[in-house]
């Protein structure tokens, strides 16, 4: 297992992997919500993103994206959740920075719980206007210790 910076040529691997994952992570927003948003993740997100993936044998099985300090995106493909993929790309980020913040639909509580065992905190609650759904904004820093 290897993680490293996306290329141009990863695009494809990356959105698809978003897409499958967002689609089934977030069973409470409409698929067509997510695949009216592929053109802004190719040509707008992910160019403005630092991008990580996470590859074995050849394959792109995550990535991890930031914006300076904001965990933009982190995505596994669902075959290979709980397997430590998750936590390997987060962790490498917690190297790279000294402070992370994100924010995750409240009904998913499986990334919520996730965030919470890799030592982040809630720091507030919103409402994303898109969807309509309530997400949590949480915060990590060195300081923080996991569960």
């Amino acid at each position: 297992m290897i993680i490293r910076p996306m290329s141009d040529l990863d695009m494809n691997d990356i959105i698809d992997i978003w897409l499958t994952t967002s689609i089934e992570a977030h069973h409470f927003i409409p698929a067509p919500y997510w695949k009216s948003k592929i053109e802004e993740m190719r040509n707008v997100y992910l160019p403005m993103a630092e991008t990580y993936l996470l590859e074995e044998n050849g394959q792109v099985h995550g990535f991890i994206s930031l914006v300076e300090d904001h965990l933009a995106a982190l995505f596994v493909r669902t075959p290979r959740q709980h397997q430590g993929y998750g936590g390997a790309l987060l962790h490498h980020t917690m190297e790279l920075r000294n402070e992370l913040k994100l924010q995750v639909y409240e009904e998913n509580q499986s990334a919520f719980r996730f965030y919470l065992k890799n030592g982040f905190k809630v720091q507030e609650e919103t409402l994303d206007r898109s969807t309509g759904q309530r997400e949590l904004i949480m915060i990590w820093n060195k300081e923080s210790k996991p569960v």
